[in-house]
């Protein structure tokens, strides 16, 4: 059977056809659920929407099973694992050991190492980590400062959200190194109001968003950046949540519409990614300076070293280096150009010279 493209999937959960059940599977990102086409749950926005073709990969990517459709079958194992993962969401805050777990699910630590990443496609451990970055985005969003997003979201030290967690989340720095090889990376293009785009991604999530004059000389920058990567055009039927998350951001672009919330494959240097995590929590319509980052990341005379991080960042709006200026106000640098650098700005309310 051929695949759905994302188009298809999108009118059929529109429809909430039954006659689609089985054959792929959509998450919300609002809600962090995943269901069946038919689901009679109240629909959501099509920007916040992402399509999977099967149970492993939504729950992979931190969805849950929705109550009212049950889109996993319902068994002893299954609704045991599930219970684990509801436990380490509520308890993210706290330190979770494998003897803990397996209590709950009435498993050896060992048995529920693996059977829970036979299901979940990460460990116990990788899972909390990821429950406790997506609460720290939400307190970040709410408005509270970095060190208390932090600690509330149950990261002991600052380290453990610029350090280990980040380096985890990525392509390895061995596999960058190494041209991406033995990476499928797919792409796609767009001409938004800042020029043409390209956004590629890897199975772990978007890997670079690059602006340029015209599509041939983004594809060129691509094949240099991951030249023993396997490049592939995405057409939807192999990566719909590529084709969505690239319509979403021309849609923020180009329309207004909300910044998109997508999954990152984030890849460079632990100080590199320090800065790019960082740069995450910049809201739209703030600005700052690059010594106030390095102030901020607890090394003060790296002012240097932040600029240098800024402007190898190669997901560009997604990771906002746009929004840091110099210590004047004044704009700096920009990898994609001074002009989009302004224009992006002033789309945020920020205007600067």
């Amino acid at each position: 059977m051929m695949k759905l493209t994302e188009a298809e999937m999108a009118a059929a959960v529109n429809r909430r056809d039954p006659s689609f059940d089985g054959q792929f599977y959509y998450g919300v990102i609002t809600t962090g659920i995943f269901c069946q086409p038919s689901c009679p749950t109240k629909s959501a926005k099509p920007e916040n929407l992402r399509f999977f073709y099967n149970q492993a990969s939504a729950l992979a990517a931190s969805f849950r099973p929705c109550k009212r459709c049950n889109p996993i079958a319902s068994t002893k194992k299954v609704d045991t694992l599930i219970n684990v993962a509801r436990h380490i969401e509520k308890h993210a805050d706290e330190k979770l050991t494998l003897v803990q777990l397996g209590k709950v699910a009435g498993l050896s630590p060992s048995q529920l190492q693996r059977s829970f990443k036979t299901m979940f496609g990460v460990s116990p451990k990788h899972y909390q980590d990821a429950v406790r970055m997506r609460q720290f985005k939400c307190h970040l969003k709410a408005g509270e400062g970095i060190t208390d997003a932090i600690y509330s979201s149950g990261f002991g030290s600052i380290s453990r959200v610029y350090g280990e967690t980040t380096r985890n989340i990525g392509m390895s720095p061995k596999a960058y190194r190494a041209g991406g090889q033995g990476e499928v990376i797919y792409y796609a293009c767009r001409k938004t109001s800042i020029g043409h785009m390209v956004m590629a991604a890897t199975s772990r999530g978007v890997c670079s968003v690059q602006f340029g004059d015209n599509q041939r000389s983004l594809i060129n920058l691509l094949s240099e950046e991951f030249p023993k990567a396997k490049l592939v055009l995405s057409k939807a039927q192999d990566a719909p949540e590529l084709d969505n998350w690239i319509h979403a951001l021309d849609n923020h672009i180009s329309h207004g519409a909300p910044k998109p919330d997508v999954p990152l494959d984030i890849i460079g240097t632990a100080f590199q990614i320090k800065v790019w995590q960082f740069l995450l929590s910049i809201k739209e319509g703030e600005v700052i300076s690059y010594g106030e980052i390095a102030a901020q990341i607890d090394n003060p005379k790296a002012v240097r070293a932040v600029g240098t991080a800024c402007g190898k960042n190669r997901i560009g709006i997604l990771i906002p280096c746009h929004r840091v200026l110099r210590s004047d106000g004044t704009l700096g640098d920009y990898r994609w150009g001074l002009e989009r650098k302004k224009a992006l700005l002033a789309k945020e309310g920020v205007k600067k010279q």
